[in-house]
């Protein structure tokens, strides 16, 4: 049986692209474990919950390796996991098939380089923020007014006005407000 993931780090990033992929090569929806969620956390409720469904036999299927390992080591790792239990492993994107002696080889070429471009986009980040501080910019997400996140607030639970109407009387934008929304609300 097909079982594929799909994850994206962030709740403003979407899912389709990864599920469209997943469906095309075969997977049945009812079958796809997806998540909103970094791929550092080791805790990942839905991929845990796939975990459990697979057996021997089985194969799981991704969009791109990076959807599914927090690391070069944890990617190994897990695909020798599954090599043991006799579950096979697809990477669409890579083109990569475990069940294959190429695919094995590749899979192993693929991680490490992998690995090798978090480690250059990680390094490049601290250099730049290094080189910005340097400069006296602090970098990060600029610190929103509060008196206007206070107004779309109160404007938002009057409930007498749209959230577009809010958004716009405010200048506060709607990734803003629903990501103050739903630290509000925890």
């Amino acid at each position: 049986m097909l079982f594929g993931y799909a994850r994206v780090s962030t709740k403003d990033q979407n899912l389709h692209m990864q599920f469209d992929a997943l469906q095309k090569y075969g997977v049945d929806e009812k079958n796809i474990y997806s998540e909103k969620i970094t791929g550092t956390k080791k805790d990942r409720p839905a991929f845990t919950d796939m975990l459990k469904y697979l057996r021997e036999g089985d194969t799981v299927v991704v969009y791109k390796l990076d959807r599914i390992g927090r690391s070069t080591k944890h990617l190994v790792d897990l695909i020798n996991d599954f090599q043991e239990k006799g579950i096979n492993f697809v990477s669409i994107n890579e083109n990569i098939d475990t069940t294959t002696a190429m695919g094995k080889l590749v899979f192993t070429i693929f991680s490490g380089l992998a690995q090798f471009e978090r480690d250059i986009i990680s390094e490049r980040t601290k250099s730049g923020l290094d080189a910005a501080r340097a400069r006296g910019r602090k970098g990060g997400r600029p610190k929103k007014d509060q008196s206007k996140l206070d107004m779309a607030f109160r404007m938002y639970d009057s409930k007498e006005y749209s959230i577009q109407e809010m958004l716009d009387a405010t200048g506060v934008s709607r990734a803003t407000f629903y990501r103050y929304l739903e630290k509000r609300s925890s």
